[in-house]
């Protein structure tokens, strides 16, 4: 066979060799389509709202965001072709502001999931919007119970606590020690107004008594009033329904006035890691409260904080540690879910277990509470500290079990009523 007869062989053998590779190309082309068609953009993109520049921002603001971030670089580790962005907004404590961003992120932006809230008012105005467009949210700072109650979302998740959480341990404890009348001073929106509401409530089945209450406005800073008809109310207990900058001006005149060493007990029904390095232990020693997380619980927790404080100069709060979590749980759910499509996102959220340093071993009901352990902390006094920002004596691990309501009891539209 001459090299002439043997090159119309040769052609038809190269234009099938060309015709399968154009094949292949085409092929992967359409496959690569496919895979990014699964995430809206091409990105998860992820929003972290709260307070950055008002009373609430050392609890929550930046370092929420640094959390966010965290918790990227680790879900980056295992899954490095998955593209996500992070953004953040202040919502400035106002509730309109905080609806607008959000409709925006998700509208506009490209925004698939929100996180943190840091305001109980702000928290309801997004979760409208979150309901109209189909979106997930991860609640942490938000005290109102009306969040995972009445105004509950099948897209919408609590990851750190509510104000049942916060009060029913503090209330049962006190008034079992005799501890049995109370007067609360709170602040004047959706937070306060829940979370008095609700330690009225469980004050009176424990067999207690409220004398009174008062409610101050949002960034009020003289509590001269308040404290004295805290004082002539005659209450054994005089119980701080606000937070962060708020209920640092409240202990600090608290002392000012002699307060600390009258008859009368402060209970601190929401602290913060950061409330009491503002207000220091001489202030802030013997006071009270629950937290659902502490960074020096353990070696795991420790291990964060020691991550987060070489990039915050703080060590982290329980909202800014739950704010990591919910990112972390949410990522994951995106990859075994493939998409970013809420419907698919939110089956697997529900279905893949939570067992991180910041709740081991939780659960999600059907309420979409994250259901974990909390503690019953009191502050140490300044010669029991031994080392920076070490604030808290664990009192007693409050067990996931006797921290919420029975579910049965929920007023959540999406739970049958039937026994937990």
């Amino acid at each position: 066979m001459t090299h002439r007869d043997e090159a119309p062989r040769w052609r038809a053998v190269m234009n099938t060799l060309k015709k399968s590779t154009a094949c292949a190309v085409a092929a992967a082309a359409m496959m690569s389509g496919y895979a990014h068609a699964e995430f809206s953009g091409d990105v998860v993109r992820i929003g972290i709202i709260n307070d950055q520049s008002g009373g609430f921002a050392d609890l929550s603001g930046q370092g929420a965001v640094v959390a966010a971030n965290l918790a990227l670089e680790d879900f980056q580790k295992l899954n490095s072709s998955i593209e996500v962005e992070i953004v953040s907004a202040d919502h400035q404590n106002k509730a309109d502001i905080g609806a607008q961003i959000v409709r925006k992120w998700f509208e506009v932006e490209g925004v698939d999931m929100v996180a943190d809230g840091a305001n109980s008012a702000v928290a309801l105005a997004i979760q409208a919007v979150a309901r109209e467009k189909n979106k997930l949210v991860f609640y942490a700072a938000v005290g109102t119970t009306d969040i995972t109650g009445k105004q509950c979302s099948p897209t919408s998740f609590s990851w750190l606590h509510d104000n049942y959480n916060l009060v029913a341990a503090p209330v049962r404890n006190l008034v079992g020690q005799g501890q049995d009348t109370w007067f609360f001073i709170a602040a004047d929106y959706a937070f306060g107004r829940n979370m008095v509401s609700e330690s009225e409530r469980i004050l009176t089945e424990a067999g207690g008594k409220s004398v009174g209450s008062i409610f101050h406005p949002l960034g009020n800073s003289d509590y001269s009033s308040f404290l004295l008809q805290a004082q002539t109310s005659g209450a054994k207990v005089v119980a701080f329904a606000n937070a962060g900058e708020q209920l640092v001006s409240s202990m600090k005149q608290w002392n000012e006035f002699g307060m600390n060493t009258g008859p009368q007990k402060a209970v601190a029904e929401l602290m913060f890691l950061t409330d009491i390095h503002s207000m220091g232990l001489e202030t802030a020693q013997g006071l009270t409260g629950v937290t659902a997380w502490y960074w020096d619980l353990n070696d795991e927790t420790r291990a964060f904080a020691e991550r987060f404080f070489a990039r915050h100069g703080a060590m982290p709060t329980a909202p800014q540690a739950s704010v990591y979590s919910s990112v972390f749980h949410y990522l994951k759910s995106v990859a075994a879910a493939g998409t970013d499509a809420t419907d698919a996102v939110v089956e697997k959220v529900r279905a893949t277990p939570v067992d991180d340093f910041y709740a081991p071993g939780a659960t999600i009901r059907a309420d979409s509470k994250l259901v974990h352990d909390f503690y019953l902390v009191e502050v140490k006094e300044p010669s029991e500290q031994s080392k920076p920002w070490a604030y808290y004596n664990v009192a007693k691990t409050i067990k996931a079990a006797d921290a919420y309501p029975p579910l049965a009891e929920s007023p959540c539209p999406l739970v049958n009523k039937v026994a937990n």
